[in-house]
């Protein structure tokens, strides 16, 4: 369960999850955060952001990953009808490695539900969040239309509030399913905490998460540079789908682009050419250039933060 060369630690509910070896002097550290279905396992990611000199750790939130087989909990995994709830996860955890790095800039480098909820903390955080934020195809927005997207959110606000635990959304994901090596892909996760089969959708969660993308559409203020990368298009999550190593198969990518500027006043947008949704699971080259671009992104927002 735990890889090797790296060391989980409790704090709170979550799970702190660190490389035993780290750049010496780093010029920075960087905290990762996985999103829905999800947990951390992307040791590339920490391996690509030694070799430009940065320390980089993660967290696994509460019902996620190693925190639901280190302490299972009542609720379905990934489950939060509050979205401080997990602001409280990553305050622990920042508060963790500020300590293990003190002086050092950090960042937060955040995938998917998780790009969401580093969003909002950050802004909530004010000037006592991260020096820099890199939002990996966070989840901005529902995908569908406009009118789409306003009937959902109606019905999301009274059933999260009458049948919280109602599936509203439930079926396999073709996407981690083409990823795991046992069919081909590039990457050896634990099946447990990132199911190929998917992970059932709740009314109470999505309204949760749908809160948290109209607080984003009214315009946030994130006080520190943000970076969001997204692919340059998207498409079906279906096995017949040419492009399924090439296109974000989970979210609408013209709407994360659309309210990327939504977040602050200061926001990159990179978008990567072939990418898949989490864009460090990308083939060689998307991915190389998604690396690259985050590292020269932190050399420049972190240099001289703190």
């Amino acid at each position: 369960m735990l890889l090797p060369g790296y060391l989980a630690a409790p704090v709170g509910p979550a799970t702190l999850v660190r490389p035993e070896r780290e750049p010496d002097d780093p010029r920075g550290v960087v905290l990762h955060l996985h999103g829905y279905n999800d947990y951390f396992f992307q040791t590339h990611l920490v391996d690509a952001l030694a070799d430009a000199g940065f320390a980089c750790w993660a967290v696994d939130l509460r019902r996620a990953g190693r925190s639901v087989l280190r302490a299972p909990d009542e609720w379905p995994a990934h489950w939060t009808a509050s979205l401080p709830e997990f602001w409280a996860d990553l305050d622990a955890a920042v508060a963790a490695v500020r300590a293990a790095h003190p002086g050092v800039p950090l960042a937060v480098h955040a995938h998917s539900t998780g790009g969401l909820t580093a969003a909002t903390w950050a802004h909530a955080r004010g000037g006592d969040g991260p020096d820099a934020l890199v939002l990996d195809s966070p989840f901005l927005d529902l995908d569908g239309s406009w009118l789409a997207r306003t009937v959902r959110t109606g019905l999301l606000e009274v059933l999260g509030r009458t049948r919280p635990l109602a599936v509203v959304s439930t079926h396999p994901s073709v996407y981690a399913t083409y990823q795991h090596v046992s069919n081909g892909g590039r990457w050896d996760f634990d099946t447990r905490l990132k199911r190929p089969e998917g992970q059932p959708a709740r009314a109470a969660w999505l309204r949760t998460v749908r809160q948290g993308q109209l607080r984003v559409a009214r315009g946030l203020g994130i006080a520190c540079p943000v970076l969001v990368g997204r692919t340059a298009e998207s498409g079906p999550d279906r096995a017949d789908n040419p492009r399924l190593d090439a296109q974000d198969t989970v979210l609408d990518t013209v709407r994360i682009g659309h309210l990327a500027p939504r977040l602050g006043a200061d926001v990159t947008q990179l978008v990567v050419d072939g990418g898949v949704h989490d864009l460090t699971l990308s083939a060689d080259g998307p991915r190389t250039e998604y690396l690259t671009g985050v590292t020269e992104f932190l050399d420049r927002s972190l240099a001289g933060a703190r």
